[in-house]
């Protein structure tokens, strides 16, 4: 039984794992928003609005994504403690300036918009969910789907995919259908991916 006992209790992650698990997840989720953005496509939550407010005013997505989350760092002080919140706001902060350095190094020659969608929402997906294993995340409307999924069970891919559906109306608006959803395609692919595996009763990082 005592054995039993220690198999099941969770350890902290190193600060070296740590580091490997949030740099992956971030990088993974810099090639994801590139492919998004070279296809033409959206996506939902925070990011999802930074692509939008760039595409409307040419500004970069960097610099809008990295201003648009600085509010959700109080909320992510207050409930989800220092650490997170510190994590969160470099994770912010690399992905902005890793999405500002991948085009001038990784040019796309011919993707076809459907499959960028499904390599949008899978890299994106994955990526993600390393960064919240963790004890990270990329900021805004992830911070309030931890909260959520925390103090009420409710899983935090289901919230995000919830902002997503008021993101993708308002999109729709804006944006041709077609566009729509191809990028709704992508944004369900990525809430699946959050929504299936990261769950507390199977996997706690802390």
């Amino acid at each position: 039984m005592a054995r039993m006992r220690r198999a099941s209790t969770p350890t902290r992650h190193s600060a070296l794992e740590d580091l490997q698990g949030l740099g992956i997840g971030i990088f993974a989720c810099s090639i994801g928003l590139h492919v998004l953005t070279q296809v033409g496509l959206i996506t939902g939550q925070t990011a999802g609005v930074a692509v939008i407010i760039s595409y409307l005013t040419s500004w970069s997505f960097g610099a809008v994504f990295f201003v648009i989350n600085l509010p959700f760092y109080v909320l992510a002080w207050f409930r989800l403690g220092p650490e997170f919140t510190l994590k969160s706001i470099v994770s912010v902060t690399l992905l902005s300036l890793l999405t500002e350095l991948l085009p001038a190094h990784f040019e796309i020659v011919r993707l076809d918009t459907w499959l960028g969608a499904i390599i949008f929402g899978t890299l994106t997906g994955l990526g993600l969910l390393g960064v919240f294993r963790h004890n990270g995340s990329l900021g805004g409307l992830g911070i309030v789907a931890l909260i959520v999924q925390d103090r009420y069970g409710f899983r935090a891919g289901y919230v995000q995919l919830a902002a997503d559906a008021a993101i993708f109306a308002t999109a729709l608006a804006l944006f041709d259908a077609a566009t729509v959803l191809w990028s709704l395609l992508g944004a369900v692919i990525l809430n699946t991916v959050i929504a299936f595996n990261h769950r507390r009763d199977r996997y706690i990082a802390t």
